[in-house]
């Protein structure tokens, strides 16, 4: 059976709280589709789960990764899906490329790309979830914030055969301004190229923004 589309209307947005670390963490590795997890891994110690390290990352107050830059959509008082973005500075500080590991060094080349942008790091949507109009809710509210903190752009990092994302981006209005290798990992899927994509909010808001 089709999951019938969720309007605007049907989501309650809030911020992200402490206690909502566990399920943060699987949808930030789901928008990071297995790399964070991958990170995680390498965080753990001896017998821990990675998971529980990307739960504990979230819940926590430092990092890309906390709670705090997070919001979750919710429906009918369960959270479906969550968007995790920030202002990037600028200039942006490259000074930590050549320490940080090389799976994610092209992702952060690529944000040093778009300074002064406000970054969407992760939006993704829980697998009941998907296909219902999550990801267009939240992207809205990531262009709503951005102009509220004044950043002359939205930008992201997408995987370039990450084929629905990318139509859903494209769809917004977002344009291809620089690409990167992905450096593979465990799990990794993708054998292409990080595409970093912004949107201009200078420009007149198009049918497509919402």
């Amino acid at each position: 059976m089709a999951k019938s589309k969720l309007g605007a209307a049907d989501f309650r947005l809030r911020k992200a709280a402490p206690a909502d670390g566990p399920v943060l963490a699987e949808l930030l590795n789901a928008a990071g589709e297995g790399l964070p997890l991958h990170l995680w891994s390498l965080m753990a110690g001896p017998g821990e789960d990675p998971m529980a390290v990307g739960a504990r990352r979230a819940a926590g107050t430092e990092g890309g990764f906390s709670h705090r830059h997070a919001h979750v959509a919710m429906v009918d008082e369960r959270v479906a899906g969550m968007l995790l973005g920030y202002p990037l500075p600028d200039p942006c500080d490259t000074s930590g490329l050549a320490a940080a590991p090389p799976v994610v060094r092209p992702l952060l080349e690529l944000e040093a790309r778009a300074p002064g942008s406000w970054y969407v790091n992760a939006v993704a949507a829980l697998p009941q979830f998907r296909g219902r109009g999550v990801g267009t809710f939240l992207m809205n509210i990531a262009e709503f914030l951005a102009r509220a903190a004044g950043a002359p752009a939205t930008s992201l990092v997408v995987a370039e055969d990450n084929a629905g994302a990318m139509r859903l981006y494209q769809r917004l209005g977002y344009e291809v301004l620089d690409r990167r290798p992905v450096a593979r990992f465990p799990g990794c899927h993708h054998t292409g190229d990080w595409l970093l994509m912004c949107k201009n909010l200078r420009r007149p808001a198009t049918d497509g923004a919402g």
